[in-house]
């Protein structure tokens, strides 16, 4: 069997170590890929928005199946063309990704749905949203309505960050088109976590629960990223808790789709914030989470390949997910500047020694090699996972490798999974 990934960051990392230890699979193409990723797969230097030449490298290397990770190409409707185009592809048809391309559509359907979330208006004239500040005064959250590659979102406690927040967005458009209309919601307090799952559109399996750090400083300060570290299981996240979560935004989202025609099959994401022990929607991603697969994936025991081909076969009510008892934390090394602008072409050194700690695997994210030297090529450099027999074993074995990597300007927080240890599950319950 030969596999295509689509994407080059940590998370297509995460998904071709797992996909390389199936023995059915003869060959992984990746593209772009990142260095990391070369080192099991080949990589193709094709942009993910090149759909076009994406589905033709798929039918010269007659891949069997493509497995799309970033929300670009879903946003383009890549599945959509490799399915007119008869090559099997995993990842929700160009309808289905409107609950993460448009949050005016999917806050719609959260509310058609009952699903719990934070109230919300919607504004295209940036004049009339600050009017609409001014009068509320209330800690507040601007969204983009487009993707920004997980920096839309701007909390704000004070009305002048609101109108700061709306000026950028909608007036200078430092998000493009993604910023022509924003929602303007309430401010939510609790606990955040990410809950995943597989669906063929008619049986939902959730993944292992975990928990994202999306800002740049340690303390949930600074601006949002595209996440700094993430860990499983999530405390948070108890059985019940996972009951409640299944029942009152994941059943009704698929439902709800369904009812205006749209099959969902893939990952589906939902970020959440657990307030007085309840579920609130904070939003829907269309695909794997970066970096919560980068330390899922290190738990999960059952083939991604056979779990993939369910989903579309519609025959997921037949896979059981197995998970290892172990927990795991992926802290993200970031370079200088990140989440802004930033400078590439630093030499990383110190990775052999880092992976010789003991339950650590190194997701490289924005690498490339250059005559024998590995240099950083993005905003996330890379991903130090580590599994432990508790969350607190996994968090220091994590930190213990990425003490031993270093490049200039290396940043990254200190406190990844501070919040699991004040909750910390006994290993019988991690699960």
């Amino acid at each position: 069997m030969k596999i295509l990934i689509v994407g080059g960051g940590g998370r297509e990392h995460a998904l071709a170590w797992k996909i390389h230890q199936n023995r059915e699979v003869s060959a992984i193409y990746a593209a772009p890929g990142n260095a990391g990723i070369a080192e099991i797969a080949e990589c193709i230097p094709l942009q993910v928005s090149d759909i076009a030449g994406l589905s033709r490298l798929a039918r010269e290397k007659g891949i069997d199946l493509t497995i799309v990770g970033p929300e670009l190409p879903l946003s383009l409707g890549i599945v959509d063309e490799f399915e007119a185009q008869g090559l099997a592809v995993f990842g929700p048809c160009r309808e289905a990704v409107a609950i993460e391309s448009s949050k005016v559509f999917a806050k719609r359907l959260m509310k058609e749905n009952n699903i719990p979330t934070a109230s919300y208006e919607v504004f295209s004239d940036p004049q009339k949203a600050k009017e609409y500040v001014r009068h509320i005064g209330r800690p507040l959250v601007i969204k983009a309505d487009g993707l920004a590659a997980g920096k839309g979102v701007v909390i704000c406690q004070q009305p002048e960050e609101a109108l700061k927040a709306i000026e950028l967005i909608m007036v200078k458009q430092v998000f493009g088109q993604a910023g022509k209309q924003i929602i303007i919601e309430e401010y939510l307090s609790g606990e955040e976590a990410s809950f995943l799952a597989f669906t063929d559109g008619q049986s939902i399996i959730p993944l292992a629960s975990s928990q994202d750090h999306k800002t740049v400083y340690d303390g949930d300060q600074g601006p949002n990223t595209g996440g700094m570290g993430a860990y499983s299981p999530a405390p948070v996240i108890s059985e019940q808790m996972q009951q409640k979560i299944m029942a009152k935004i994941m059943a009704p989202a698929i439902e709800g789709l369904a009812r205006l025609g749209i099959t969902y099959r893939g990952v589906l994401y939902a970020g959440l914030m657990i307030q007085d022990n309840e579920p609130m929607l904070l939003e829907f991603n269309a695909r794997f989470g970066d970096p919560e697969t980068q330390a899922i994936i290190r738990r999960l025991e059952t083939d991604l390949v056979l779990v993939i081909q369910k989903v579309l076969q519609t025959r997921l009510h037949e896979v059981r997910l197995d998970w290892r008892q172990e927990a795991s934390t992926c802290v993200v090394l970031a370079s200088a500047g990140y989440p802004d602008s930033y400078q590439s072409g630093k030499e990383i050194i110190g990775l052999e020694e880092a992976a010789r700690v003991d339950g650590v695997v190194l997701f490289h994210a924005g690498t490339t090699r250059q005559e024998g030297r590995l240099l950083t090529s993005g905003g996330r450099v890379l991903g130090v996972s580590a599994l432990g027999e508790t969350i607190a074993e996994s968090i220091s074995r994590a930190y213990a490798a990425v003490a031993k990597i270093s490049f200039e300007g290396m940043h990254y927080r200190k406190d990844i999974g501070r919040r699991a240890l004040s909750r910390a599950l006994p290993k019988s319950k991690v699960a």
